[in-house]
């Protein structure tokens, strides 16, 4: 409804998550289920952009939240600000895509120096009173007024210290009114003005705070890492307070309905006794395992497991649960589609489709490529005497080896540098976030599986390792020490093992995962392995998008085929120039007359030939796309520079240079150009050097036939690179027709190879319609068409500014990294488009960069392309990710 701010839990649903947030979506319909969720109401995501793009709330938002505040007070019988048993709420935020942490949260809202007593009487507990006091004036001062969270958290550990308090239970109720005391001192000093007593007040500053929290420098970094769209806004939910603070029959947990480290089915989590959920998710306090709670409350134990069951049959997904027992009383609190590793992802997602829960096609839509990439990642060595550091909780798989950082800004200099380092601190925060990217690895003295720590490096793909008591972290000091005694100082390398929860001093030795042994031999074997084969097999069966290799050598091939290749995309010749043979392409450079042109070619024909012969022979039966020579000759002769400095040195010390390097470095100056790049390279040296089309055609050629009479079947092809215009393609394709057709006569075979060009400038895209009747197929060499369709030197601009664009927000993501669709894409649109207009059986592939890149596969297969060809390394999550643009067309079918 036009004009409508704000929602009660029992408006909405969980599909209504863009408009409430998850947070509010998910209250909403477990309030729907029938769940015990503390009532309330949610601010929705349309009041957010008003404030971001205002700097002012909609007008009609205070008397909205007033209207639900009042039925709130109504429903459950007190109300906010009474000094007498007084309503206490939360105040949340919940943006559309879970942002753990990032943004800011306020609880027992209402408290003042009335209320805070008549909560004591009420509740007859008077420390759980003057503790959430506490927590109220330091949320407030730190989140609304801005005050330093540090100073707060002095207090804290100055009297701690003083009592031999090992946490803030050991605080009685005059430390906490002295505490208190001392908070809205601090908050005086500093935001220079008073704690507000006025209940209202409150709830209005801290609805506010949250907007604002959507810019904040943590949220920004978030969700550039994450991809999340900066004008989304979030929601905030509003909900009626339960105290898990409330004294030993009390308590706060977070629960998950399958281990997110591993998949493994059953519940998992963490529980804390006294105590309210920031005290979970901060791991400033050990938690004890979920399981524990079944000794403590038989009663709500067996309550949360049917919640559990009853949310993950209804989710068909893994839930991250957070819950609060109020002196034996079981709230849900908050629900949402946890984070997981990408082993967990794999295995749940195989498990689910099993269980008959979800399709495939849903399956595939819950993993992805990095997180296949991730599986790929090598793992430690067998230990073996290594003594390790400290032992703690596995909180996100994986074997990271760097230097240790205690410090944030240090992590992301020292990374920035290109230095590998390991996070350490007591615990993590949402302020750590740019060191948490920017580390290997992270390791925490305190926390466990559902702290911030661990939830965040599981989203990231990060090695976590938390709770790691037996290591005495000093942050002041820069050095920690181990169980043993040992030191490590900062800068000093350490292992972290995620899978096993261990830290061991120096650098172990790495070996290839489990998952990358299943792709090189075939050998299956339970557990993830089993559960990445199953998704191959499906992705293989429901792509429609093949999935080729970027491959320059046998070895290379035969790698890719073991990976899943269905041929080669792009072989590029040049690089079997390199090596031993560069000095034959010199010769060829240098040649001053045709024989001695004629001279290097004849070189070089035999060692092409057997090249072409084997990569044929390692992909029997697959195409292979033979790229001809493409870059600037110069790049095969020494470096401009260095070879005037080598004559400028010889005729300074009286000698006259050899005339080889006079010849070299004349060839050099005649070749060299401002921006070679876009000079002579690619189609234009096949028009400008004599005989060169000829001796690689030739040499393919008969590398077919070689292969033909040893009873193969090589089906080679042969691709034009950087065509601008039609007639640069009718020329060089006469010419190789020529000679296929010469080389089947002389071998009395038929010698066929399709020949296609790269479409890698503007005005081949533009001209597509003209050129395609001319061309077998397509291949979009996407790294250079995004070079000049940008007018960027990828080398130049990623050194200079291209990191400040991104930084800035100029640029969400590198146009190298994942396609430009509005630019370069729509000019592949436009290519493939008017190419299958004047040919419509024209094969179109993508050989660049982008071709393994996930965002970038599902555009390609959106637009209607045959093929992908990547690294092999990328063949995998190629694989996976050209299913899962074809499993997303398909979803809306498999769901009927």
């Amino acid at each position: 409804m036009a004009g409508v701010y704000v929602y009660d839990f029992s408006e909405g649903s969980r599909e209504q998550a863009a408009l409430l947030g998850g947070k509010g979506a998910n209250l909403a319909e477990m309030t729907r289920l029938g769940l015990p969720v503390p009532p309330g109401f949610t601010i929705g995501t349309d009041a957010c952009r008003v404030f971001l793009r205002t700097g002012a709330p909609p007008a009609e938002l205070e008397g909205e939240i007033a209207d639900h505040l009042a039925r709130l007070e109504a429903s459950i019988g007190r109300r906010l600000g009474r000094p007498d048993d007084p309503l206490l709420v939360s105040v949340r935020s919940g943006a559309r895509f879970s942002m753990p942490g990032m943004m800011d949260t306020i609880l027992d809202v209402g408290l003042n120096d009335a209320s805070v007593l008549g909560l004591a009487k009420a509740r007859g507990r008077e420390r759980f009173a003057w503790d959430s006091y506490r927590r109220l004036v330091q949320m407030y001062g730190t989140t609304v007024l801005g005050v330093d969270p540090a100073r707060f958290e002095d207090v804290l550990t100055r009297r701690r210290l003083r009592l031999g308090a090992a946490d803030d239970l050991g605080l009685d109720v005059s430390e906490l009114t002295g505490i208190v005391d001392e908070f809205r001192a601090i908050v005086r000093e500093d935001a220079g003005e008073e704690f507000p007593q006025d209940p209202r007040e409150q709830l209005a500053g801290a609805v506010l705070a949250v907007f604002r929290s959507w810019n904040g420098e943590r949220a920004r970094v978030y969700r550039r890492r994450e991809h999340i769209p900066d004008d989304l806004g979030t929601a905030v939910t509003v909900q009626a307070m339960v105290f898990g603070n409330s004294g030993p029959d009390s308590g706060t947990g977070v629960a998950f309905t399958r281990d997110p480290g591993t998949g493994r089915a059953g519940v998992y989590g963490d529980y804390l006794p006294d105590a309210q959920g920031e005290d979970v998710v901060s791991g400033v306090r050990d938690a004890l395992p979920l399981q524990a709670l079944e000794g403590l409350d038989p009663a709500a134990y067996a309550r949360l497991t049917d919640y559990l069951r009853q949310l993950e049959s209804h989710y068909r997904d893994l839930c991250d649960v957070e819950f609060t027992i109020e002196r034996g009383r079981l709230w849900i609190l908050q629900t949402r589609v946890g984070k997981r590793t990408a082993e967990a992802a794999f295995r749940i997602g195989c498990a689910l489709v099993d269980e008959g829960t979800i399709t495939w096609s849903e399956a595939l839509s819950r993993v992805d490529g990095g997180q296949l990439d991730q599986l790929t990642f090598p793992r430690f060595d067998a230990h073996g005497d290594a003594a390790p550091l400290a032992h703690g909780i596995p909180a996100s798989p994986g074997a990271a080896v760097g230097a240790v950082v205690f410090d944030v800004a240090e992590a992301t200099r020292r990374a920035a540098a290109g230095e590998r380092v390991v996070l350490v601190r007591h615990e993590t925060s949402p302020d750590d976030l740019p060191g948490m990217i920017a580390a290997e690895a992270v390791v925490t003295g305190r926390g466990g599986k559902t702290s911030h720590a661990a939830v965040v490096a599981r989203g990231m793909g990060k090695v976590c390792v938390c709770g790691a008591a037996d290591l005495d972290i000093d942050i002041e000091g820069g050095r920690c020490t181990g169980a043993d005694g040992t030191v490590v100082e900062a800068g000093d390398v350490v292992s972290v093992d995620g899978t096993a929860g261990a830290v061991y001093p120096g650098a172990l030795p790495l070996v290839p995962s489990a998952v990358t042994r299943y792709l090189e031999t075939g050998a299956r074997s339970a557990g993830v392995v089993e559960a990445v084969a199953r998704f191959l097999d499906r992705a293989d069966e429901v792509r429609r998008l093949q999935v080729m290799a970027n491959a320059d050598t046998a070895e290379d091939a035969a790698r890719a085929r073991r990976f899943g290749a269905r041929g080669i995309g792009l072989c590029r010749t040049e690089h079997m120039f390199l090596g031993a043979r560069r000095p034959l392409v010199e010769d060829l450079i240098l040649a001053r007359t045709d024989a001695d042109r004629r001279h290097a070619l004849d070189a070089l024909l035999p060692l092409q030939r057997e090249d072409f012969t084997d990569i044929l022979a390692a992909m029997d039966g697959l195409p292979v796309t033979i790229r001809l020579l493409d870059p600037p000759l110069h790049e095969f002769l020494p470096d401009h520079t260095d070879s005037a400095v080598r004559l400028a040195r010889t005729r300074a010390m009286g000698r006259e240079p050899a005339p080889h390097d006079v010849h070299v470095h004349e060839a050099i100056e005649r070749l060299h150009e401002a921006n070679p790049m876009l000079g002579l390279r690619g189609v234009r040296l096949a028009l400008t050097v004599p005989g060169l089309v000829a001796t690689q055609v030739r040499a393919i050629g008969e590398a077919v036939v070689a292969r033909l009479r040893a009873g193969g079947d090589p089906r080679a092809e042969i691709m034009i690179p950087l065509v601008a215009t039609v007639e640069e393609l009718r020329v060089v394709r006469e010419e190789v027709e020529r000679m296929l057709d010469e080389v089947g006569r002389a071998a009395g075979l038929p010698v066929r190879c399709p020949v296609g060009t790269m479409i890698e400038l503007p005005r081949a895209a533009l001209t597509a319609g003209s050129i395609a009747p001319t061309a077998d197929f397509f291949s979009f060499g996407t790294n250079d068409l995004t070079q000049t369709t940008w007018g960027l030197s990828r080398d130049d601009a990623e050194a200079s500014f291209l990191a400040a664009y991104l930084e800035r927000g100029i640029m969400a993501v590198s146009p190298f990294e994942s396609i430009d669709r509005d630019g370069v894409g729509r000019l592949v649109r436009l290519a493939v488009d008017e190419g299958r207009r004047a040919r419509p059986d024209l094969r179109i592939g993508v050989c660049g960069e982008h071709a393994g890149d996930p965002a970038s596969i599902h555009f390609f297969h959106e637009v209607g392309v045959d093929y992908l060809s990547c690294s092999p390394f990328r063949l995998p999550s190629a694989r996976l990710e050209a299913a899962r643009a074809a499993a997303g067309t398909h979803a809306e079918a498999d769901s009927r």
